[in-house]
């Protein structure tokens, strides 16, 4: 196992060649890898234990034998923050592939490559008070969203394409049902309730989403994992999104139409604080 304990950013990355991979790292070569984005609160990790337990769940659903346990990753994380000081919101992000071996599309008999570096993030202020606005794309990815893998030309692509918009995100649909976004869960609020697609293959099962349900059950706030159209998140009364990075992000239009009164919901700005105190950022 390779970790590389260190701050990274993509200067010293590109000019100083701290970290380096060999042209047949098959994260290179095939996607062959999975990943996590873990948020970091004044210097505490957020849903740490969730993330690593979707690590695991990604490998083995590609069959990525892992040398080492949770409690292990777990360890080196913690380190990674101790050793760089890390005392402000920053995210990281940690990368397993199956190692580096001759180009071969078999399986190679070699170790499994593992880094993770640590990066300063704000917490996006601005845009959780004011709310985003997105885009509409086709849902072209493959059939197994749920495994957080390296393979991912088609939200990239989304995601640009809401950027030469001007837009935060690109929400996916299959054949008009909407599924989620190119990074995000995605959710709508009618008459009190709020919708999400069900936890299938199709999207990714986020660890912030996995936490929303739970902290809408303890406000008593109606949640039906339903997919719902492109017609009906036009009708919604409240859109948001949520992400490791976005948090709880309302959405105010979609395609340049305006959502409701085009003011983030009072169902998000429940959440919203909800979130906050669960994180404990409103405490520190």
């Amino acid at each position: 196992m390779k970790v590389y304990p260190n701050v990274l950013s993509q200067n010293d990355i590109i000019d100083q060649k701290l970290l380096t991979y060999s042209f047949q790292e098959r994260g290179l070569q095939f996607g062959d890898g999975i990943y996590e984005v873990i948020r970091i609160y004044q210097g505490t990790y957020y849903l740490l234990t969730e993330h690593i337990d979707r690590l695991f769940r990604s490998a083995e659903a590609i069959k990525l034998q892992l040398p080492f346990s949770k409690s292990m990753v777990k360890k080196q994380l913690e380190s990674l923050l101790k050793v760089n000081q890390i005392t402000s919101d920053a995210k990281v992000y940690m990368q397993i592939t199956r190692g580096t071996a001759i180009r071969n599309h078999i399986f190679p008999n070699v170790e499994a490559n593992f880094y993770a570096y640590a990066q300063e993030l704000p917490r996006p202020l601005d845009l959780l008070t004011t709310g985003v606005d997105t885009i509409i794309q086709p849902d072209v990815r493959w059939q197994n969203c749920y495994i957080k893998s390296l393979n991912l030309l088609p939200n990239v692509l989304a995601k640009q394409n809401a950027y030469e918009q001007n837009c935060f995100e690109a929400i996916f649909h299959r054949n008009d049902v909407i599924t989620e976004c190119s990074s995000s869960n995605l959710y709508m609020v009618k008459n009190g309730t709020i919708y999400t697609h069900p936890e299938t293959n199709n999207i990714l099962h986020g660890c912030v989403r996995q936490r929303i349900k739970q902290l809408v059950a303890a406000l008593k706030v109606p949640l039906i994992e339903e997919a719902f159209t492109i017609e009906q998140l036009y009708q919604s009364d409240e859109l948001f999104l949520s992400s490791s990075t976005a948090e709880i992000m309302p959405i105010i239009h979609v395609e340049g139409k305006q959502i409701s009164d085009g003011k983030p919901g009072p169902t998000t700005r429940i959440l919203q604080r909800a979130y906050e105190k669960d994180a404990k950022i409103s405490e520190q």
